[in-house]
């Protein structure tokens, strides 16, 4: 092979993309870092990009890491990829990841204790700059050793967290308050026999605690039989409704715990040969996109899963960008109830 045909099929370097563009190698440095401590023109930033996409210029990742120490990667830690909710989540948070340049990567742990432990010890071998989770077994605390290497941390919680001195952001959706609005809509229709499908949370569950909080705040007793244990998922929906219109009698009304065991419960309550909503209502909670496509559509407490994954994914790149420091914050974001036929 020729010196010119070496040449030819020689990977681009960023000295090659400097020298196209007419500016320093530091100058593509920036660029391609997306160094917010230097203010480049436009025009300028517009021309390396150019070049770039001309040479077809990859950057050298693991020379990256080791002159930088970073990864430019993120993780998200979700308990179910297979429930609607979490996909759009992540989106959420690729969407401003990869709009810093941030590459993406994404670990299900079906939401056990095991898978957990099993994914906390993978994110320890320094393979990613943030994390962002998730989690129903591992507590923030436990969560250490990664913000002592360094780790920017933000957690996705189904109540508000206590506060911790620790560098860990979190987010969350006040579920248990979600769930009474939900609940009580339930009952001003008229309901005065609602049951739950609850998910495999149980007692627990901020959301069970908000079911129970509507029915003693309007005086109402609580019967435990008609709470029911599940898997998140249409199978676990199915199950739970066909005990629960075993009952005698039945609810008048089922609150599901999220959208997929609403579907599931859908499923069980014709399958009995009942109409929705005129033999029982039936309410879930997250929103998906089918629950606007099922028939009856399904009455909800939507969350934007989207947006809560956007701004996860900016408390991240704030504490990687070092404009915030210390203890962790706690934002939290909104919920509204969405009323549609199925009640």
């Amino acid at each position: 092979m020729t010196k010119r045909m070496a040449a030819h099929h020689r990977r681009p370097t960023q000295a090659d993309v400097a020298r196209a563009a007419g500016v320093s190698q530091a100058m593509v440095s920036y660029i391609l870092n997306d160094n917010a401590a230097f203010a480049v023109p436009d025009a300028t930033r517009s021309r390396i990009m150019e070049v770039v996409e001309q040479l077809g210029y990859v950057p050298d990742r693991h020379a990256q890491i080791l002159r930088t120490g970073k990864t430019h990667t993120i993780a998200c830690v979700i308990p179910d990829i297979t429930n609607p909710f979490y996909p759009a989540f992540a989106r959420g948070i690729q969407d401003v990841a990869e709009g810093r340049g941030y590459d993406f990567i994404s670990y299900n742990t079906d939401g056990t204790a095991e898978k957990e432990a099993r994914c906390f010890r993978s994110l320890q071998r320094g393979q990613v700059d943030g994390v962002i989770a998730t989690l129903f077994h591992l507590k923030a605390t436990e969560m250490q050793p990664l913000w002592e290497h360094g780790l920017a941390i933000v957690r996705f919680e189904a109540r508000q967290p206590r506060p911790i001195e620790a560098p860990v952001d979190s987010l969350y959706l006040d579920n248990q308050a979600a769930a009474r609005a939900m609940v009580s809509y339930l009952i001003d229709r008229g309901h005065t026999r609602v049951g739950m499908i609850a998910g495999d949370q149980g007692p627990r569950s901020a959301r069970v605690r908000g079911y129970r909080d509507a029915l003693l705040g309007r005086g109402m007793d609580i019967d435990e039989t008609l709470i029911r244990d599940s898997g998140f998922n249409e199978e676990g929906g199915y199950r739970g409704m066909t005990e629960l219109l075993a009952r005698v009698p039945r609810p008048s009304a089922v609150f599901a715990a999220n959208d997929l065991i609403a579907l599931g419960a859908l499923m069980a309550a014709r399958g009995a040969g009942l109409r929705v909503p005129d033999d029982i209502a039936l309410s879930g909670f997250d929103d998906i996109p089918a629950a606007r496509l099922v028939s009856p559509a399904l009455t909800t407490m939507a969350q934007s899963a989207h947006a809560i994954g956007r701004r996860a994914a900016a408390m991240i790149l704030e504490r990687l960008d070092g404009l915030v420091h210390g203890p962790g914050r706690c934002e939290e974001m909104p919920y509204k109830l969405i009323v549609r036929e199925s009640t």
